[in-house]
């Protein structure tokens, strides 16, 4: 608004000095606006030059007499106008207080849109739920064959990792048997763990029995061929590697994560290394708690 009255002082003190501007810069308002306003001045301008002429034509006359010639001597300048006629001042003041006007109502919707689109949060596409799990067919640690579909109607948590594993999978396994019996005498509700082996060219059936039963009566491990491991391994995005090999003794680098999986073998959340047994039970009475309608 102040922006717009510096505009309109400033060609006010240009009209009342005598001086009419053919152009006028009024870059915030709207072309229609501003091609008025110039159309008006330059009108304006025009209509008091002409009378300037007219005058100074009939003086001369006056001065005289009669067979004199009109061409006397040099030409001489031409003489300055006056002020604008009061018609043309109303319309220039008219027009000007409307582009005032206009250019505030214009500037204060702006504010406003801002304001809105600020304020507003749009609503993006649903994500859907991550491509996690899937079929697979694995061993048991009875050596029975087992597929995806055996733990239908059972909430299942899961763990990657392999038997030879010195002390990582052990921890994270004892965490997992801790929260499994903590969510049971909390809430109630039954837990199927289970471990898959990335290892399978020395986790056999045999070996993964007697792995499982250290940490839970109800772990259930699972192994499998190179490629059922590596086609399940896929299915729940889980990275697995050997390193540091040296014959028959080496490492696998895998992916340290327990997927919580619902009663229809769909994924829910997947919990990390950070979280304690006390705060994986408490997730996973939670995130059950908020989808005891699957």
């Amino acid at each position: 608004m102040m922006s717009g009255l510096r505009v309109f002082r400033g060609f006010f003190r240009s009209i009342t000095r005598g001086s009419y501007p053919q152009f006028i810069d009024l870059s915030t308002a709207r072309e229609t606006s501003a091609f008025s306003y110039c159309h008006l001045a330059s009108a304006a301008a025009s209509s008091d030059n002409a009378s300037v002429e007219i005058s100074s034509t009939a003086a001369s006359h006056e001065g005289k007499g009669p067979g004199e010639s009109n061409q006397t001597g040099p030409t001489k300048k031409p003489i300055r106008g006056g002020p604008v006629s009061w018609l043309s001042l109303l319309l220039l003041i008219m027009t000007g207080g409307g582009l005032i006007v206009y250019y505030d109502k214009e500037k204060k919707r702006h504010i406003e849109e801002l304001k809105t689109g600020s304020s507003v949060v749009k609503q993006g596409p649903s994500v859907g739920t991550a491509a996690i799990g899937g079929a697979f067919k694995l061993v048991n640690h009875d050596g029975k064959s087992v597929t995806e579909k055996d733990f239908l109607g059972k909430w299942t948590l899961i763990y990657f990792g392999f038997t030879h594993c010195p002390d990582i999978c052990p921890d994270e396994l004892q965490k997992l048997a801790a929260a499994v019996d903590k969510i049971k005498g909390k809430a109630g509700i039954d837990i199927v763990p289970v471990f898959i082996s990335v290892d399978p060219e020395r986790d056999t059936v045999e070996q993964v029995h007697d792995y499982v039963k250290e940490f839970h009566p109800g772990l259930v491990g699972l192994t499998g061929t190179p490629d059922e491991i590596r086609q399940v391994a896929r299915a729940y995005r889980v990275y697995y590697m050997k390193t540091e090999e040296e014959g028959s003794d080496y490492l696998v680098d895998h992916s340290i994560v327990m997927y919580l999986m619902n009663p229809n073998m769909e994924f829910v959340k997947f919990f990390g290394k950070n979280y304690d047994a006390d705060a994986l039970a408490e997730g996973i009475i939670k995130e059950i708690k908020e989808n005891k309608g699957v």
